[in-house]
């Protein structure tokens, strides 16, 4: 079966079998947004546990 093309751009696979997500409300009204904010929004960050499972079946992981 073919991935979702949508969360194919979205997710990576890590070395150790994680998914790497990034961070919303980064493109756009950057201006009421601190710097702290907007720094921590630049980071990737891991795919919650309870949404796991819907990205593996997206990505055909599972």
């Amino acid at each position: 079966m073919k991935t979702k093309s949508s969360a194919k751009k979205r997710f990576k696979v890590t070395g150790s079998g994680k998914i790497k997500r990034k961070h919303a409300f980064k493109s756009h009204i950057l201006t009421k947004k601190s710097k702290k904010r907007k720094l921590a929004l630049t980071h990737s960050a891991l795919v919650h546990t309870s949404d796991l499972r819907s990205v593996k079946e997206q990505l055909r992981i599972v």
